[in-house]
């Protein structure tokens, strides 16, 4: 109190240094300490920001451009998807020296299918469950699987439907990935379904592996309709980079097929140079 002050003989001194005492707490309650975050937190925001990228790109904004934009758009779709399927188990297919080139212009895919043993598999690590689900679409059951390659000619009557696939920048452990799918009216036969792929592009020598190949890392899939609503993609999420994948080498390979499981539509996109 000033009383207090007085009897200290510290007027007016005491009371400036109280009063700016006073000011800093205010200061520090209104800036209170951050609170610290936690591990999960860090992949929340990471997930987030990779939803907002791939929100620039779906919407087709001007700052999309800005923020990495790697889209199908302008390229020559393909037309062939060539499927190379391995087990788990068998390493020596991964360093097969025979390997049948793909045709050029085609899309090219190495999957790499669950064994019965699991996580004691050699090739563990870069299997994807999906592998299985897309054997069986093709009509294969994956039962002793080794190595198997399938090709698929990009067929549709009437006027091609239009295939857009894209992807944002890696954020953390995720990327923004999207696929946009417009079947003219009269040649649309659905149902369809959408596959997107995100696949990473390993130069010859990786692992032991004599040839380049185009590793699948996740997939997405699910029934679509025949148009985008509201111009909005059919698939529209952010997809996890699996540990040890390297985002510049990163793409999209997207496709869709009708009642009969043909591929109707194929794009993909990847912006990096090439192994």
């Amino acid at each position: 109190s000033d009383a207090g002050d007085r009897a200290a003989g510290c007027v007016p001194a005491c009371g400036k240094m109280r009063r700016s005492h006073a000011r800093r707490q205010a200061h520090l309650n209104m800036f209170p300490a951050p609170l610290p975050i936690r591990p999960h937190a860090f992949k929340l925001m990471a997930m987030g920001l990779a939803v907002l990228s791939l929100g620039m790109l779906a919407s087709g904004s001007v700052q999309a451009q800005a923020v990495a934009n790697c889209s199908s758009d302008g390229r020559k779709p393909p037309g062939l998807l060539v499927e190379r399927f391995m087990s788990a188990e068998c390493t020596t297919c991964w360093s097969e020296t025979t390997l049948p080139r793909s045709p050029r212009g085609a899309a090219t895919l190495d999957w790499v299918a669950p064994s019965p043993t699991g996580e004691d598999a050699p090739m563990a690590a870069v299997a994807r469950p999906e592998a299985l689900e897309r054997l069986q679409a093709l009509g294969h059951n994956g039962d002793d699987l080794r190595e198997w390659e399938h090709r698929s000619a990009v067929g549709a009557r009437g006027h091609r439907p239009r295939l857009r696939v894209a992807h944002g920048l890696a954020v953390g452990d995720h990327i923004g990935a999207s696929l946009a799918f417009h079947a003219p009216a009269p040649s649309a036969q659905g149902p369809f379904t959408a596959w997107l792929a995100l696949a990473e592009w390993l130069p010859a020598g990786t692992e032991g592996s004599p040839v380049a190949r185009v590793l699948v890392r996740n997939v997405l899939t699910a029934p679509i309709d025949a148009q985008p609503a509201s111009n909005w993609p059919q698939l529209w999420r952010p997809m996890n980079v699996p540990e040890g994948a390297q985002p510049a080498r990163l793409g999209v390979v997207g496709w869709v097929t009708d009642a009969r499981g043909q591929v109707i539509a194929l794009a993909q996109a990847r912006c990096a140079a090439k192994p």
